[in-house]
């Protein structure tokens, strides 16, 4: 179709403006049209009209795009999504309106004063990664991240646009039915996609990943490929560490970049969470001999990946909520203050149930101090040293448990609203599981405090288990005698 004048009429919409004429769609600033007698309808928020190309050059999987993204727009929810209008028939004229988001892409920082301050590259990162859970959380990948297509609002959330190449697992796949070709953009493109597997939450991530290389490098991982055997490369090729492009990069971000580029989608961050926890919480990043290598990886490696992927045989992508269910980021609650023993060992013994079904599952450990609670003792210490005693508290009480398969933080939180802080550390975190004892702080107050795991079972959107003590301690040390 042809480009648009504004004051044109599409079924009770008015152009204003074309916005974006791009190879697949043109996307035109509109409002609703006037009626008969002068007045307009007004709108809660500004809107947009997406209308794909379709004259006799145009490829097929224009009009596939437009179903797909018909289909998936209208199903998704929250802040990180455009909200859903209306939409056109096919048969005359195909079109969508959605909301107009304000905000500026990626590409404005990638195009702005370089280099990057580490921490712009990683809020920028974390809010990608909480857009894409998301995303997942509704089962749906976008599997065309790119920063066209990621939007930072003025309050530094992301939202994601553009769900022409996407999947989701509740609906037929139609670009897989129709395409028998890698399906993507070729810089962003993840190594499951350039073979044909979509669907994979973990390919959003590489996606990340590609970007995050380039916000903090200034290059691109992989190139610019045009052929299919440069995009074949991925399978087996790791990119020059960020550090040798930029040497005063921290170690912890290469580490997080890396890991999200890895060709085996097993071995990148399991679900996009994981990913935004890492880059909120840079100090509690373990760093392996990825984050610390600056020399590129040898040629030998890249051969024998190189014969595995050869002879590789892909899976079907796991259901994008089964992916976050298998993998989820699991917070214990542990008490500070006139606790037993009996208690903190019966969380314990939740914590190692939960974690032992759950390989590669990670665990916040929080506690959370109050200034009117702190101790006079504590409080001669001076804020830092009484953080860090909390801390070593924590670690002392994770030792026991089994945590070689699943990476642990531990955080001291400070405020008078226990169970807000709680509930803000889990909703700011994703965090799937709450572990917390079902009284807390102190036996003496229990009855007057039971109201803070209460209220963090009611208010939580995640799951919440309340641990009882379990095994009395002194019929124990009886059996010993």
């Amino acid at each position: 179709m042809k480009l648009l004048n504004p004051g044109h009429e599409i079924d009770g919409f008015e152009i204003e403006a074309c916005m974006h004429a791009g190879g697949m769609a043109h996307v035109y600033k509109v409002v609703y049209a006037p009626a008969a007698d002068g007045s307009r309808r007004a709108s809660e928020f500004p809107m947009a009209m997406k209308i794909p190309r379709m004259t006799a050059g145009d490829g097929a999987e224009n009009i596939v795009s437009f179903e797909i993204e018909l289909q998936i727009l209208s199903e998704l929810k929250g802040t990180h999504v455009p909200r859903f209008v209306a939409a056109g028939d096919l048969s005359r004229v195909p079109y969508l309106v959605m909301e107009y988001v304000e905000g500026q892409t990626l590409q404005h920082w990638l195009d702005g004063p370089q280099p990057l301050a580490v921490q712009d590259i990683a809020a920028l990162g974390a809010a990608m990664a909480r857009a894409a859970h998301s995303l997942h959380q509704q089962n749906v990948c976008h599997l065309d991240l790119k920063p066209a297509n990621v939007l930072i609002r003025s309050d530094g959330s992301a939202v994601m646009l553009d769900y022409g190449l996407s999947c989701h697992a509740h609906y037929p796949d139609l670009l897989a039915e129709e395409l028998r070709k890698a399906v993507g953009s070729p810089v962003w493109i993840s190594p499951e996609q350039v073979v044909g597997v979509r669907g994979d939450p973990r390919s959003d991530i590489f996606a990340m990943g590609v970007m995050l290389y380039e916000l903090a490098t200034g290059e691109l991982p992989f190139g610019e490929p045009a052929t299919p055997g440069g995009l074949r490369q991925r399978l087996w090729m790791d990119p020059v560490p960020p550090r040798r492009h930029r040497a005063d990069l921290p170690e912890w971000l290469q580490e997080v970049i890396l890991r999200c580029l890895e060709p085996v989608a097993d071995q990148r961050y399991p679900s996009a969470s994981h990913l935004a926890f890492d880059l909120m919480h840079p100090d509690q990043v373990k760093v392996t001999a990825r984050g610390r290598k600056t020399e590129g990886t040898g040629f030998w490696v890249h051969f024998k990946r190189w014969l595995r992927a050869a002879g590789m045989a892909y899976q079907p992508s796991p259901v994008p909520v089964q992916q976050i269910e298998q993998v989820p980021i699991i917070m214990v609650a542990v008490p500070h203050h006139d606790v037993s023993d009996a208690t903190l060992y019966s969380l314990r013994e939740a914590v190692a149930r939960s974690l032992g079904i759950r390989p590669g599952a990670r665990l916040a450990c929080v506690t959370v101090i109050s200034p009117g609670q702190t101790s006079s003792t504590e409080a001669e210490k001076g804020e830092t040293q009484v953080h860090r005693w909390h801390l070593s508290r924590l670690q002392q009480w994770a030792q026991p448990l089994d945590l070689n398969d699943h990476q642990t933080s531990f955080h001291v939180l400070e405020s008078g609203d226990v169970a807000g802080a709680l509930l803000a550390y889990a909703a700011g975190n994703q965090v799937n599981m709450i572990i917390m004892g079902a009284a807390t702080h102190g036996l003496q107050v229990q009855r007057f405090v039971a109201t803070v795991p209460i209220k963090v079972a009611m208010d939580a959107a995640c799951t919440v288990i309340l641990v009882k003590q379990s095994l009395p301690f002194d019929h124990l040390a009886a059996v010993a005698a």
